[in-house]
């Protein structure tokens, strides 16, 4: 659960802003975006292995790089 108090002297534009990256930091629509739809366990491993196969190969490109 994610709670933002109005601070004092603070807009509504800084209130909402704040509330937004609050959520973002929690992670909570990214979890809203994957609940929507129901995926095997199997789906789930196997995106996880092709994401970390991703990252690794995006690591490799930098240490060449720099």
């Amino acid at each position: 659960m994610v709670v933002v108090k109005k601070q004092k002297g603070e807009s509504e534009d800084k209130l909402i802003n704040r509330f937004k990256k609050k959520v973002l930091d929690e992670g909570i629509v990214i979890e809203a975006r994957e609940r929507k739809e129901y995926k095997p366990k199997s789906q789930v491993r196997k995106e996880k292995k092709y994401r970390l196969k991703f990252l690794d190969e995006l690591a490799r490109k930098r240490a060449k790089r720099g």
